[in-house]
């Protein structure tokens, strides 16, 4: 089974990915990840690989496509990242979109990154507007349509446990006997 893991910066996206997998003993890529060896294989650091994504779209277009080579191949795996639903497409057996509150999810980012609040707050804010623009763009995504996912969950609900304890019962519930259907992922442009 391929699950994908989706949602905005903060939403709780490696927590859940992580212990998904660790629990289902799949196999755990994230999007952070395939950054980080994006930015290796250019010798820069992750940091100096995001500067130049502004002003390179084929920096995050190399991303998407490895990950959507890497739903295409693999199975038995948990992928993470914000557009892992849409790019794993017809190759994802369930698609998961885990969203919070912007405060919840500033909060989540200025305690991991130990900045002030309201700074990540506005990057926060700024980062979204600025990747559902670049979505648009590149592939005509919406990144507020969620009708590809199978199950949202607002991670400021539950804690890490119960987020997990969710979203397991919905992956071991299901069948593909009984499965009347996935949401389709349509007219999304794959270029990269």
């Amino acid at each position: 089974m391929l699950i994908t893991v989706s949602g905005p910066a903060g939403s709780g996206k490696s927590t859940l990915a992580k212990s998904l997998a660790d629990a289902l003993s799949y196999e755990h890529v994230s999007g952070g990840d395939i950054f980080r060896s994006l930015a290796e294989e250019r010798g820069m650091t992750p940091l100096e690989l995001n500067k130049a994504a502004e002003e390179d779209d084929q920096i995050d277009r190399d991303l998407d496509r490895r990950l959507r080579d890497i739903a295409a191949e693999r199975d038995d795996l948990v992928l993470e990242s914000r557009l892992a639903g849409w790019m794993a497409g017809e190759y994802a057996d369930m698609k998961l979109w885990l969203t919070a509150p912007l405060d919840v999810r500033a909060d989540r980012i200025a305690t991991r990154e130990n900045k002030p609040f309201e700074q990540a707050k506005t990057e926060t804010r700024e980062r979204g507007e600025s990747e559902a623009q670049r979505y648009s763009d590149y592939y005509d995504i919406d990144f507020d349509d969620l009708s590809i996912y199978d199950l949202s969950v607002n991670t400021a609900r539950w804690d890490p446990q119960g987020v997990l304890s969710v979203t397991l019962h919905a992956v071991e519930s299901y069948s593909p006997d009984g499965d009347e259907g996935k949401a389709p992922v349509e007219n999304i442009r794959y270029e990269f």
